[in-house]
């Protein structure tokens, strides 16, 4: 496969995690309180990924590599963990705040790329990532108010942190010839091993209309989260991670959409410098990829 080629596919993918991720999002939002704590909503978000991995890429899932590769089990231990630090901070510091503090990952993780893969972090990418960040900002109205330092912006932060280092842990795995499935199943089993104390402490299921719904947003999380791990197979760090700043474009234009919420000029010009963030290191890298 050429550079270029390898390029598209990847961007295709990511784009595509980047829309399931929307939906996962929009289908918990539409429920609305359904009597299910965070602790449920991960499990339910685990459980349906896992059934994805079992139902359609048995062939390519290794279960014996889940138990004995030190870097797969790492990945599942960090990625449950982080997972559910994001559902925490939302619930803790609004669904603003906690989506900047927790995208912090996309400069994190280019750096740590750096750092641990040797992959370059070249000018576009990195005004690429700081204007998204920007946008982001100014969209989520991540810091409207006060900006008091607390306990749960310090998770976010360190959930940002965790969040980097399991997407260079993906590319990394992808180089040792672990499976896109493999990977993913590895924050399935032991996102369900994290969660499964807390949920049988307190096993009130919500609706059976609920649960249903809650298993849909979940199969769109996973099959988000298997289009993203697949798309690190082919793309960089840096613009993977800054492809996923779309995600909150793409939620709060579904509130607009579904929920009837007013789109202002301030989030406009978030929009705005989010897409510009995303899509002009992508042209660049295009042209660079094709000379």
């Amino acid at each position: 496969m050429s550079a270029l080629v390898s390029l598209r596919s990847g961007r295709r993918l990511m784009l595509l995690a980047a829309v399931c991720f929307v939906a996962n999002v929009l289908l918990i939002r539409a429920l609305g309180r359904v009597g299910a704590d965070v602790w449920m909503i991960t499990a339910l978000r685990f459980a349906a990924g896992l059934a994805l991995c079992v139902g359609f890429y048995r062939p390519s899932l290794d279960v014996r590599a889940l138990f004995t590769r030190r870097r797969l089990i790492l990945r599942g231990v960090v990625g449950g963990i982080t997972t559910y630090a994001f559902y925490l901070t939302v619930v803790h510091l609004g669904a603003g705040r906690a989506v900047f503090l927790n995208n912090i990952y996309v400069i994190l993780s280019a750096l740590l790329a750096v750092w641990l893969l040797g992959e370059p972090f070249r000018r576009p990418l990195m005004f690429g990532a700081v204007g998204a960040l920007t946008g982001l900002g100014l969209l989520t109205g991540a810091f409207a108010g006060s900006i008091n330092i607390g306990f749960y912006d310090v998770v976010a932060l360190v959930g940002a942190l965790g969040g980097a280092w399991v997407v260079v842990t993906i590319r990394q795995l992808h180089h040792d010839g672990v499976s896109t499935s493999t990977i993913f199943a590895s924050q399935c089993v032991y996102g369900l091993l994290l969660c499964a104390p807390f949920v049988l402490a307190r096993p009130t299921l919500p609706g059976l209309a609920a649960c249903a719904g809650l298993l849909a947003a979940g199969v769109c999380a996973g099959a988000g989260q298997l289009a993203m791990t697949s798309a690190y197979r082919h793309l960089a760090v840096a613009e993977g991670a800054l492809l996923q700043t779309l995600v909150p474009l793409g939620i709060a234009a579904g509130g607009v959409v579904f929920f009837n919420e007013v789109f202002g000029w301030t989030d406009l010009s978030g929009g705005l410098l989010i897409v510009a963030g995303s899509v002009l290191p992508m042209i660049m890298t295009a042209r660079r990829a094709a000379a």
